[in-house]
């Protein structure tokens, strides 16, 4: 562990003391992610390829057996929210706390009974509403350490499905898979290959720095809301579209019949435009993952663009913001860009050689200046562990 989350867990521990009287039972974290290549294919048992970010949700956490929960943040303020665990109820809660609060209800309501209360503090590094999941650090985090506190013996991708279940139940919003599992279950230096119907994953090397390249994350401060209605009618559309098809997902279309497919869909061209992202969107994941098991790590930068557009064009969940990100980086030398996340704000990523990111972040800066948009944060995503006890 660094020195700084080291800090960041002491800091996290200290805090709990002061609002609860007594030390907390341990500390964990869970990260936020960026997403490589495979946006809102996750939903429709396709592939993606995510990676977890340094940046992480902290909890502090101690079990109660009164069946009493506590919760705290250090993001939000305010005071201790005190809700008691038989009370809980789905989409009843509109506030922070229906993120940790789900989780608890989604454990007893797959059977945990025995997760009986518990006292939280949290504090967090994932920039909220960037779309880089950090709703999914929130869950994954107090699901793991309600696992630990509590010996229920889940995994990895087990926390991910309940943490899903929580946010799709209980919070209400219509997520996919992917966040929660990469946050559960990515390993440092390396993209997460993930089939999401049936969990199966891969870890893909990605030491970017090593080849001389590196990857940025533009957070465009435009904020968006998965719980909003456009994502669920995107959603909606690619189950019509499936159903239309004949299939279980759209991942069954193959791409070499995806001519013959939208042919089939006849004059519904918002469906089409649909199938059309997400057949070939599966098929740029899997040509990623062929280009970096290669070795030819930059030939992925033209996929990371195409799949851009796609998203622009096809799903309509890019923005201007976005789309200026992306067309700024690749006319000032950037190998590739594209948005990350589920979109209508958020971020997006550019890989670019090493040299060139002064220049590249410049350039992105200046466009958004010339446009009047508000200035954006620009980091590197460095692939980190996945979430963990730190305490």
């Amino acid at each position: 562990m660094s020195e700084s989350s080291a800090a960041a867990a002491e800091a996290v521990a200290a805090r709990f003391e002061e609002l609860y009287g007594s030390a907390p039972d341990g500390v964990w974290a869970a990260p936020g992610r960026v997403n490589l290549i495979g946006e809102h294919t996750d939903y429709n048992d396709g592939f993606v390829m995510p990676f977890a970010l340094p940046h992480t949700a902290v909890a502090a956490v101690s079990r109660r057996d009164d069946g009493v929960l506590r919760l705290h943040s250090a993001d939000i303020g305010g005071p201790v929210v005190e809700l008691t665990v038989d009370g809980l109820v789905p989409e009843s809660d509109k506030r922070w706390t229906a993120y940790p609060a789900g989780v608890v209800w989604a454990l007893r309501e797959a059977g945990h009974a025995v997760v009986t209360g518990a006292d939280i503090h949290l504090a967090s590094t994932v920039p909220a509403g960037a779309g880089l999941s950090s709703s999914a650090a929130l869950e994954v985090v107090v699901a793991l350490a309600l696992n630990d506190l509590f010996g229920l013996g889940l995994r990895g991708w087990q926390l991910a499905r309940l943490s899903q279940r929580a946010e799709n139940v209980y919070v209400g919003a219509p997520v996919g898979i992917m966040d929660q599992t990469a946050s559960a279950c990515c390993e440092a230096g390396h993209a997460l290959f993930l089939d999401t119907r049936d969990l199966s994953q891969r870890q893909i090397p990605f030491d970017l720095a090593a080849e001389g390249m590196r990857l940025l994350v533009v957070d465009t401060q435009v904020k968006h809301s998965h719980s909003e209605g456009e994502y669920g009618k995107r959603r909606e559309g690619c189950e019509k579209g499936a159903a239309l098809l004949g299939v279980d997902a759209l991942r069954d279309v193959p791409h070499e019949d995806l001519d013959a497919a939208l042919a089939r869909l006849g004059d519904d061209e918002e469906v089409r435009r649909l199938v059309r992202h997400v057949v070939t969107e599966d098929h740029r994941v899997e040509q990623v993952v062929s280009l970096l098991e290669s070795g030819d790590t930059r030939a992925i930068g033209p996929l990371l663009i195409e799949g851009h557009a796609s998203l622009r064009d096809d799903f309509r969940v890019s923005c201007p913001e976005l789309d200026l990100v992306v067309d700024t980086a690749v006319t000032a030398g950037a190998l590739g860009a594209r948005m990350t996340g589920g979109g209508f704000g958020g971020s997006a990523i550019v890989l670019t050689e090493e040299a060139d990111v002064p220049a590249v972040t410049k350039a992105v800066e200046e466009a958004f200046a010339t446009a009047g948009f508000k200035t954006p944060r620009v980091f590197e995503a460095v692939p980190s562990a996945g979430a963990r006890r730190v305490r």
